[in-house]
């Protein structure tokens, strides 16, 4: 296990009698470096230190990666196989749980067809389980239903960069550079509560006299910092981005060189973005002339600037036109593939990017392939050892596997490391899809409410338990490294799939003995994909804290900044956003007066199920609320912690008030981490984005009153 050195001028916090294990963190994709301090005599987790030579968040923690630790060797971890006998869970053998696994995938196979069974994954693992997951499904299972909860959370930002780009990295730029950026434009993103230890760069840039743009219905801690806060509308991103490229364009502040030759489409854009003047943008956004007036000259006035978004934007049903938009922005400015500028998007999930170009995706394959080119196929078969025609055609995106089961197609799912009957949208209709299900399986470290509906549950090791990469918001390739051995009987999520494969009779394709085999594997599964690994070796991401992809060789450097030379797209083009104005799905209504946005708090990370179970993080925020606005409140007569009762066309919910001038008036905010009857998804909408399947749930109708 590696030991933490100290670097001169750091204080060493290490404790006698303790070694201390470097790492990241298991929450966000910023990945905070870190030191996990074990006890050398009990092997014991007794606590955690920042790492103040990790470069992207220089000794940084925020209350969750300080309290990670505790979630390790929590009391509720689930220990051994558990089996659900007359509506009970009851602890098995592994032998036990494998054979009733086994018994019933075979029999509904054969009742079915191969289709019958699913594969729900996650991105909260390592790149090596990501991998596995689609290998899992397609070759173990012969599946070609799998999707993952990334398709809740990063898939409008992948379908709007490879859109644009050409290629999905969320960040076209290292991190450290931001301290040398002039203007930052975040639109949908709070970023100081939802990550954090991103802000010490913006104050550092700040410092140097760098400007703050901040599009948000509310005014959010990172948008009280801001030079102009644009508080439009929630759905309306698209028009105000149109906005401002409407004055980009007209106060001359395009860089023409950059855009004639390294993009297309700007006649189309020019033309597209005409009508969008400041009076029209501020109709439909809500935000007033001025402050679109002055964030364009701010944005277009500025050397280098850096266009940030997250799911506010993308969680949308056109967060994909939103993406181009925005990134569109950027292009126009000539930013993209200049040092400390460009674009990003905030991974929400530990491994968001990683966890999103390996397989795991409906229609993808390893490296970002497409599973419907014949010769992508053909590749990755031969890297696993089948024939091209074993390959199952591309499934369907998350949510829309729920309609699969409801028309009988899915009959048994295995849930991997993620708790759709939290996160999903409209969460009745998942729970009536879970169900209705034959057979059920889930692996997880925890009951979560997910879990809660399984046929077996089996116990999968946490973060620290087992070893591995991901990659971070930046796309740098990381280690994660093992910290103790599983509690109790549990296993990895690598092992899991290993052990049912063989179940299957598909063992001999998962004869991995160890995490640097898969990776050995991964790495070729990779090569020659828009998302190349196959330089990256576990020692040079120890020599170098981490190599950025693509990465096609050893002696490849890595690209820490994306598209220098040429964009990912066929002629090396930038494609610039031409898309037309489309209104959310659901629009505020007599019986549904006003708009229900949701989001994330500082304390809480998904859907909760390690947060929840972490005691300081529940004293700070032990349950969801209702943001609302003084003069809203007052039309119901509702004050400070009145309960509040809430009623979307899905479904209802009842919450305690917090009263805030930081929202608009006419919208509602409620966090969403919480579970069951505190589970705002009840009332989300599920209408999907037509090219990333994203459900639109950060805007729907709702009617409130006084409970």
């Amino acid at each position: 296990m590696t030991q933490f050195v100290v670097k001169p001028g750091v204080k060493n916090l290490q404790h006698e009698g303790e070694k201390l294990i470097t790492t990241h963190c298991c929450y966000c994709g910023m990945q905070c470096g870190m030191h996990i301090r074990v006890n050398e005599k009990t092997g014991k987790v007794v606590g955690v230190e920042p790492r103040y030579d990790w470069p992207v968040t220089m000794g940084k923690m925020c209350p969750k990666g300080v309290t990670a630790y505790q979630t390790i060797d929590h009391p509720e971890r689930i220990r051994k196989p558990l089996i659900k006998k007359n509506g009970q869970f009851v602890e098995s053998s592994w032998d036990e749980a494998l054979d009733l696994i086994e018994e019933n995938f075979k029999r509904i196979q054969s009742e079915h067809g191969k289709d019958a069974l699913s594969v729900f994954g996650g991105v909260s693992m390592t790149n090596e389980k990501c991998y596995l997951v689609g290998k899992y499904a397609r070759v173990a299972l012969g599946t070609r239903y799998v999707d993952y909860n990334g398709r809740f959370c990063m898939s409008s930002a992948a379908g709007g960069f490879m859109k644009t780009l050409g290629i999905d990295r969320g960040s076209t730029l290292p991190w450290p550079e931001l301290e040398h950026t002039d203007c930052f434009f975040m639109a949908g993103s709070n970023t100081a509560e939802c990550h954090p230890t991103t802000i010490q760069w913006l104050w550092k840039a700040r410092d140097k006299g760098a400007k703050m743009i901040v599009a948000d219905p509310r005014e959010t801690p990172t948008a009280r910092i801001a030079d102009v806060h644009l508080d439009l509308k929630a759905g309306t991103d698209s028009a105000l981005a149109y906005g401002m490229m409407h004055l980009l364009i007209k106060e001359g502040y395009v860089d023409e060189e950059y855009v004639q030759a390294r993009c297309n489409n700007y006649d189309e854009l020019q033309e597209a973005v005409k009508e969008f003047t400041p009076e029209y943008t501020s109709q439909i956004t809500g935000v007033s002339v001025e402050k679109i007036v002055k964030a364009a000259h701010i944005f277009g006035r500025s050397p280098r600037s850096v266009v940030m978004f997250a799911r506010g934007v993308e969680q949308q049903s056109k967060g994909v036109d939103n993406v181009c938009s925005y990134t569109s922005m950027a292009l126009l400015r000539g930013q993209i593939g200049k040092f400390a500028s460009g674009v990003a998007t905030f991974t929400g999930q530990g491994n968001g990017q990683g966890g999103r170009e390996h397989g795991q995706k409906a229609d993808a394959l390893p490296g970002y392939r497409k599973i419907d080119d014949p010769e992508h196929v053909k590749y990755i078969a031969g890297v696993w050892g089948i024939a091209p025609a074993e390959m199952p055609k591309a499934g369907v995106s998350a949510y829309e596997m729920f309609d699969e089961i409801q028309a009988g197609k899915i009959r048994a799912m295995h849930v991997i490391c993620s708790n759709p009957a939290v996160s999903a949208p409209n969460n009745h209709y998942i729970w009536a899809g879970f169900e209705k299900l034959d057979f059920m399986v889930v692996s997880d470290f925890f009951l979560s409410e997910t879990a809660e509906f399984a046929d077996v549950v089996l116990p999968a090791t946490s973060w620290a338990e087992d070893e591995g990469t991901t990659t971070n918001l930046e796309g740098r390739v990381i280690r994660i490294r093992k910290v103790k051995e599983p509690v109790g009987e549990a296993k990895t999520d690598w092992q899991i799939m290993q052990l049912i494969a063989e179940r299957m009779g598909k063992g001999k394709y998962f004869p991995y003995k160890n995490v640097p085999e898969i990776y050995e594997e991964f790495r070729l599964a990779s090569k020659g994909g828009k998302a190349d690994y196959y330089g990256i070796t576990y020692e040079r991401i120890e020599k170098e804290d981490g190599v950025f992809w693509p990465c096609p060789s050893e002696d490849h450097p890595g690209t820490p900044t994306m598209f220098q030379e040429k964009f990912g797209t066929p002629d090396g083009k930038a494609n610039l956003a031409t898309v037309k104005w489309r209104e959310p799905a659901e629009l505020p209504s007599t019986e549904y007066p006003h708009t229900l946005t949701t989001g994330r708090v500082v304390f809480h990370y998904l859907s909760g199920t390690q947060t929840r179970r972490t005691k300081f993080l529940m004293e700070q925020c032990p349950e969801p609320y209702v943001e609302m606005h003084p003069q809203l409140a007052a039309k119901y007569a509702i004050r400070d912690s009145d309960n509040v009762y809430l009623e979307t066309k899905r479904g209802a919910m009842t919450v305690k008030a917090r009263i805030t001038k930081a929202i608009r008036e006419d919208h509602v905010f409620i966090p969403y981490h919480w579970g069951k009857e505190l589970s705002v998804n009840k009332l989300t909408n599920p209408a999907l984005d037509p090219t990333s399947r994203m459900p639109e749930f950060k805007v729907c109708a709702v009617k409130i009153k006084k409970a």
